[in-house]
């Protein structure tokens, strides 16, 4: 139950995917997946006609500006006996950069142009940085900030600039606070990017460094912006400047020319997992669209019939020489059908389209494309939205939807209960809301399985979905291996299968796998789900457990999720640095907050290690449970929101 290639984060609970509905997921390894995504082998085609040398992409402009200009290095000061801040951009991976002993320390480059900068790339030495700003400027004095670490660990740190518009010609690591007693130590300080193609009269690739936007990538590393770099592997096989969609058919990617442009020729360098049918579309607004270009039937059926194994599979360049000119700001490649690779033959497999390079050849253009600025923190004070604190004599229905298993929703993580709507398992009782876990020898028939256990989840889906706020929710938990109470919210749009999960998001407010001293937070999205979620792990202070009350809340806003265990801060993570290292920021649209109670499964038994007598639950707790006395209680849920 996992898309993507997860990767386990520091810290992280292991977990698995839960979602209201069983997603069919290809029966495919992790290393083969790696294998097609990273493997794939073809040999370069020819350019077209009017093409011009690949730019180098992966070029270090710093390290370059200062081979041309030493004195493009400045710093504000140095450790004494050390070498200059050009140590930092000399490209010797031994030599470095040691400020003086001060926490408002800072290093800069100027890179004697003005690039739009893709990444950043950091090595530090053993005295880093616990928190700093990355920043760039037009003209060396006014500053704006595009990666802000708090929590820095040293090593080697890149930061994608995507979806910001970063675009100077000076860039500066500026200090907050270091790590160490030391300095600031810096062995490297990379510079990824190039010059935006400006307005032309004469035929070239105007999409050269310009913006670039899709619907869904599949990674930061993968991001959109390396569309338009100027770089392609030379055997168009290499996992190295591509964007990658996640595995669904209707995902598409854009160019933003800058000006209404006249153009006659699109380039598309794909990888292996080309599309099989798309459209090319221009578009005046980015709003509206109109098809230039379709391959014809027989080019469909062409590259559909080529179906080949990731080892044998190899790339394409589609050269598309329009059959007459074409005006239009905005050009987008529009997925229609991926293509199909054994997965072993005879069965097949599909995944999502990648990309290396995507030129758009003709005259006009402007280098004055930007991306659009990312929206900015809600003003206003919280007033409550949403609150039940269960003294109703039943559960109140219009509040809530009981989700059952086989209606609702299907099986999920190897969980052993069943979800059922009834008072034994989902109750209002003594002005709490119980959910209560119910043992039967296969007694409990639901969604195709028979089941030993039933258990209770509610949700808000349909009664009361929003974007942004606090919620919270005061409860008390059971003890017990394998005992899995949760307290999250899902995207909305989660049952949307252009949409699905993860790019639906998942805000994990509280979940408890049994352990009476902690609990966890996390969050799940494109390129940081399942097992590589970004999440904490907190233990309660002052020998405080699970089983008695606590509060448990989120504070969402446009730019934050904040985690709390009674007030106190236990996760921060931000969308700026989500989206600088890890993937899309998918939690700017509606959620609904979710109550439940699994039993065993694979995050339990990622921690204990039971595989008998149920996955992640043991015989002693399988005893509580028909002994009647595992349950989670509710005092209340509160959602505030601001306005």
């Amino acid at each position: 139950m996992r898309s993507g290639t997860p990767r386990r984060s520091s810290g992280t609970p292991r977990r698995k995917r839960r979602s209201p509905r069983l997603t069919p997921v290809l029966a495919l390894a992790t290393a083969c997946a790696l294998t097609l995504l990273t493997g794939l082998a073809s040999a370069a085609p020819a350019d077209p006609p009017g093409a011009v040398a690949a730019a180098a992409w992966d070029t270090d402009r710093a390290a370059e500006a200062y081979t041309a200009n030493p004195a493009a290095a400045t710093a504000s000061g140095n450790e004494a006996g050390t070498p200059g801040p050009g140590a930092a951009f000399d490209g010797n991976a031994s030599s470095r950069w040691s400020s003086q002993f001060a926490d408002d320390a800072w290093i800069r480059v100027d890179l004697g142009a003005t690039l739009r900068v893709d990444r950043v790339v950091l090595d530090w030495e053993a005295a880093y940085g616990k928190k700093y700003v990355l920043e760039v400027s037009r003209n060396g004095t006014d500053w704006t900030p595009f990666y802000t670490e708090t929590a820095g660990t040293g090593g080697s740190v890149t930061a994608h600039t995507y979806p910001q518009e970063v675009t100077g010609r000076y860039v500066r690591m500026r200090g907050v606070e270091r790590a160490t007693p030391w300095g600031y130590s810096l062995h490297a300080f990379k510079v990824y990017g190039g010059e935006p193609a400006p307005a032309s009269t004469t035929r070239s690739n105007l999409a050269l460094n310009h913006p670039a936007r899709s619907n869904r990538y599949q990674h930061a590393g993968n991001s959109p912006a390396f569309v338009t770099d100027g770089g392609w592997p030379a055997d168009l096989k290499a996992d190295q400047t591509r964007w990658s969609s996640d595995w669904n058919a209707n995902r598409w990617i854009s160019v933003d020319l800058g000006a209404r442009s006249t153009i006659d020729t699109v380039d598309l360098y794909w990888e292996a997992a080309y599309a099989v049918d798309y459209e090319l579309q221009v578009s005046d607004d980015n709003q509206t669209w109109r098809t230039v270009h379709k391959p014809s039937t027989a080019e469909v059926a062409a590259r559909r019939a080529d179906v080949k194994s990731p080892a044998d599979a190899v790339g394409r360049h589609d050269s598309v020489k329009l059959s007459q000119p074409a005006t239009g700001r905005y050009v987008r490649m529009l997925g229609k059908e991926r293509r199909s690779f054994y997965n072993p033959a005879p069965s097949t497999a599909q995944f999502g389209y990648s990309l290396y390079e995507f030129q758009v050849w003709g005259t006009g253009g402007s280098a004055s494309a930007a991306y659009p600025a990312l929206p900015g923190e809600q003003s206003g004070t919280y007033k409550t939205k949403f609150f039940d604190d269960f003294t109703t004599e039943g559960l109140d229905r219009s509040k809530w939807r009981v989700v059952r298993t086989g209606q609702e929703m299907g099986s999920v993580n190897g969980e052993s209960q069943a979800y059922v709507d009834s008072t034994n398992n989902v109750r209002a009782e003594n002005g709490n809301l119980v959910l209560q876990a119910k043992y039967c020898d296969n007694c409990t028939t639901a969604g195709g399985g028979t089941y030993d256990f039933t258990s209770g989840r509610i949700d808000t889906n349909t009664k009361f979905d929003f974007t942004y706020g606090k919620v919270s929710a005061r409860m008390k938990l059971p003890v017990g291996d394998g005992f899995w109470p949760a307290f999250w919210m899902l995207g909305s749009d989660v049952d949307d299968p252009n949409v699905s999960w993860p790019a639906s998001g998942e805000t994990d407010i509280m979940e408890n796998i049994g352990y009476a001293d902690w609990t966890s937070s996390a969050l799940h999205g494109p390129g940081y789900s399942a097992d590589g979620n970004i999440g904490a792990r907190q233990t309660y202070p002052n020998g405080g457990t699970a089983d008695q009350w606590h509060t448990y809340a989120v504070e969402w806003t446009p730019t934050v999720m904040r985690f709390y265990v009674d007030d106190r801060v236990v996760q921060e993570t931000t969308r700026n640095k989500l989206e600088s290292t890890r993937g899309e920021w998918v939690f700017d649209h509606n959620q609904y907050v979710i109550l439940n109670l699994a039993l065993g499964g694979a995050y339990p038994a990622g921690w204990n290690k039971v595989t008998q007598p149920y996955w992640g639950l043991p015989q002693s707790s399988v005893d509580k449970i028909a002994a009647g006395g595992v349950k989670a209680e509710i005092d209340w849920v509160r959602a505030e929101q601001k306005g």
